[in-house]
């Protein structure tokens, strides 16, 4: 295969396989283009001071600054709704007229609120309502007129992320001193106070609305990851932002992406290059590949080029060459300073989700979401081939061990002890993994699973993720695959790079692994602790009561 590529058969396609398909996913299509409709708010401890089992208005106390960020929100016309705990009726500290007197103190100072959502029970009631379970936020988002991935929750707990986050919610935490080291350290979003959080959702909000509109229409515009399968994949709303604006979309990638860049929707053309910059194990660089890159990207033609890279990439070099390609006009996120490289030189607080962070370059290069397309991953259904007939009925649960970083990988021997808990609890178990991995899913599906190794390519694996209940993976591209697709994930997650911008997106997700190891934060793909602490330790039992969670049954029920 040469280093220059194009592939013209890359269309654009209206057929994609979205989480707006799957029930229960949390992902219907809106006319507006926005990431949030919905505020959600814990009370005790996020909206009010903590007083446990309270029943006297005269108590209630609002936390500092609550008002003035509660009318931001208004003002934004987002609804609020307030979603809690209330075991104290449960145990008969106080009555619901009790109850019912606290609230209208709390809306006597803090202003109405477009409903609540109240668990009466205990936790050895078994309700779904109770946080951590995803109960309420389903109840609130039906009472709002919109969907669990439209809405985010703010809470000072773990719990209260926990449910946003099976849900399919973004769910931000508020730490207060009852707040646990290990709940900071889980959190993919973490605010200082109530205000802070406010800000932070508006600044979201805002940053995928466009700025900088380009002064002439868009006929090619190139779009850039250079990346693996996983980082293209969480690229995609970004690219159908451009597409929505541009006649013609041509994808520059990398060979360790170019099997993503096939499923994606709004892409017109593909043009397949390495870029040494990027590789995690690059060659020394070519001047003269680098020479007949510049060329074939001049040949594009494009009035705008977008460059989307990771957190820890620069986008520089390839603004260089794109520059002696001809190119005029174009935008990247870029901390260093970029001289006359860049005409739009964008950034980003560091902790925002990928998808989202891609949104907001888009935006500031003038691109948006058009209205009705939702802010979630997609792929293209002619570009998924049928699921295999003898995998049987869907409804099974995919568990995927391995990953092309080992650090982010599941131990065999854990995935192993997964598999064998799954099957004893009812559950269909697809191992799955690429052809350098047979042994492993060969080890891991003997306890109880069928063994996939080796049998699809990206694109095959789409479609078996398409019909699973649920999926059991780590940090990789599969858990990308299962939220274009809006299945559930159990995410097995490695703390090695931060959980908020690389968790599964606006999918139900219960995460498993120890969030404060060793490793957290070292962006290394090979793991730099003995034994693997971060997931040595997952108990094949949570995975269980993490399927449970996500109404996912043994038996391929959901």
């Amino acid at each position: 295969m040469r280093q220059d590529q194009e592939d013209p058969y890359q269309r654009r396609s209206a057929q994609v396989y979205a989480a707006a398909d799957r029930a229960g996913s949390g992902s219907v299509a809106s006319p507006r283009a926005v990431l949030y409709d919905a505020v959600l708010l814990d009370r005790d401890g996020t909206l009010i001071e903590d007083v446990p089992y309270n029943g006297d208005p005269e108590k209630v106390r609002p936390v500092p600054g609550a008002r003035a960020a509660l009318d931001r929100l208004r003002a934004a016309g987002l609804r609020l709704a307030v979603v809690t705990n209330q075991s104290g009726l449960a145990r008969g500290y106080f009555t619901g007229e009790q109850m019912r007197a606290v609230h209208a103190r709390v809306e006597e100072l803090l202003g109405r609120f477009d409903a609540w959502l109240v668990c009466p029970h205990d936790d050895a009631d078994g309700c779904g309502c109770r946080k951590p379970a995803p109960g309420l936020v389903y109840a609130a988002a039906r009472e709002l007129g919109t969907t669990p991935s439209r809405c985010v929750l703010v809470g000072d707990i773990g719990r209260d992320v926990d449910a946003a986050m099976a849900a399919g919610a973004a769910g931000v935490l508020v730490p207060t001193p009852v707040t646990r080291p290990e709940e900071v350290a889980a959190a993919g979003w973490v605010a200082t106070d109530l205000p802070a959080a406010v800000a932070e959702i508006l600044r979201r909000q805002q940053a995928v609305q466009p700025s900088n509109p380009p002064t002439e229409p868009v006929r090619t515009a190139l779009v850039v990851r250079s990346d693996s399968a996983g980082d293209v994949l969480v690229t995609g709303p970004a690219i159908r932002a451009v597409a929505a604006g541009a006649e013609r979309v041509v994808l520059l990638c990398g060979p360790r992406g170019r099997a993503a860049a096939n499923l994606l929707p709004g892409v017109d053309e593909i043009i397949e290059h390495p870029l040494p910059w990027i590789d995690p194990d690059p060659g020394p660089v070519d001047p003269e590949a680098m020479r007949s890159l510049s060329a074939r990207l001049g040949a594009v033609g494009a009035d705008q080029a977008v460059v989307f890279t990771s957190f820890h990439q620069s986008a520089l070099p390839l603004a260089l060459l794109l520059r002696m390609a001809g190119i005029d006009r174009i935008a990247a996120i870029s901390d260093d300073y970029p001289g006359s490289l860049l005409d739009i030189r964008h950034r980003v607080p560091v902790g925002v989700p990928e998808p989202e962070r891609a949104l907001s370059l888009a935006a500031a290069a003038g691109h948006r979401l058009p209205d009705g397309d939702e802010p979630v991953l997609r792929l293209r259904r002619d570009a998924v081939p049928p699921r295999p007939a003898d995998l049987g009925d869907p409804g099974y649960v995919v568990l995927h061990p391995g990953s092309a970083a080992s650090s982010r990988a599941c131990p065999p021997e854990v995935a192993t002890r997964i598999v064998g808990a799954l099957a004893d609890a009812g559950h269909r178990v697809l191992v799955t993994g690429g052809p350098h991995e047979r042994a492993v899913t060969a080890r891991v599906a003997a306890a109880g699973g069928t063994d996939l190794g080796g049998r699809t390519d990206l694109a095959g694996l789409a479609a078996i993720v398409a019909d699973a209940s649920a999926v059991v993976v780590g940090n990789t591209g599969p858990a990308h695959l299962a939220a274009a697709a809006g299945v559930p994930v159990v995410s097995l997650f490695a703390p090695t790079v931060p959980f908020g911008q690389w968790g599964p997106y606006r999918v139900p997700t219960v995460r498993l692994g120890d969030a404060a190891a060793p490793c957290r934060d070292t962006r290394a793909a090979s793991c730099p602790v003995p034994g693997h602490p971060c997931l040595s330790g997952v108990d094949p039992g949570d995975v269980v009561d993490a399927l449970r969670t996500l109404a996912v049954s043994g038996g391929g029920g959901r």
